[in-house]
């Protein structure tokens, strides 16, 4: 946890927090944090900065706060992702949201079953949760958009051309034989497939919109291991110092 992530809930004043769950136990027990320590704290969707410590216990924390910086610039790219088997989608939001991905869609396939739209990691609620220890790793405030589109086709020829309008649209595929482009430093709008990858039917969808298809080489990767490798390779300059 490299930022303590606040919600309007947890102020008593304009510049007081309340904090008695698991954030408190975090800086108890693993920041081992005492009063007038100064914390990296964050309020989600808003601004980050310094807190201190004012009170301490085993039962609550105070702290003053004073947010006065702008969080990371967001990453411009739209993450369009065929919904992988629960326990990928939890480390592919959880990543996703570290690096700087601030819309992700979650669509069906073909070759995507049935059961993974029923699985309890798609709950909002639970999702909140991956997106919350993204943001907490990353030391970003700003929370990612989820959404969740179960019909293919209707949503590639009636939705996306309008999400992915001014960006660089590809689609990541391991049976292409154009490469994936590099250090692009522009808006873009990435698809990324199921295990075995669309169908050919499925990418000559998207292609009919406007998508190229590409690949990241002979090598054929996992979804969680292909998102970021993907990532890093379109946007080198935002991950170096």
């Amino acid at each position: 946890m490299n930022i303590i992530l606040l919600h309007n809930t947890d102020f008593i004043d304009s510049n007081t927090v309340i904090l008695k769950d698991r954030r408190k136990n975090h800086i108890i027990n693993v920041l081992k944090s005492k009063a007038d320590d100064s914390l990296f704290c964050g309020l989600i969707n808003n601004n980050m900065g310094k807190g201190t410590i004012s009170k301490i216990n085993s039962a609550k924390i105070e702290i003053k706060i004073n947010l006065n910086q702008l969080p990371p610039t967001p990453l411009p790219l739209i993450l369009i992702l065929a919904l992988p088997r629960p326990k990928m989608l939890k480390r592919i939001i959880e990543s996703s949201t570290t690096l700087g991905v601030k819309k992700i869609y979650l669509i069906n396939s073909w070759r995507v079953e049935k059961s993974f739209w029923q699985s309890p990691v798609l709950n909002n609620e639970n999702l909140n949760k991956v997106l919350i220890s993204g943001l907490e790793q990353a030391k970003d405030t700003i929370m990612p958009q989820i959404f969740k589109k179960q019909l293919f086709t209707p949503f590639v020829k009636q939705e996306l051309a309008d999400i992915s309008k001014g960006s660089l649209c590809i689609t990541a595929h391991p049976k292409a034989t154009t490469p994936c482009p590099m250090d692009i430093n522009q808006q873009t709008t990435l698809v990324i497939g199921p295990e075995g990858g669309f169908i050919n039917k499925e990418i000559e969808t998207l292609e009919q919109i406007g998508f190229q298809t590409v690949n990241l080489g002979k090598r054929i990767l996992r979804t969680e291991t292909a998102v970021p490798a993907i990532i890093s390779r379109l946007f080198p300059d935002l991950f170096s110092t």
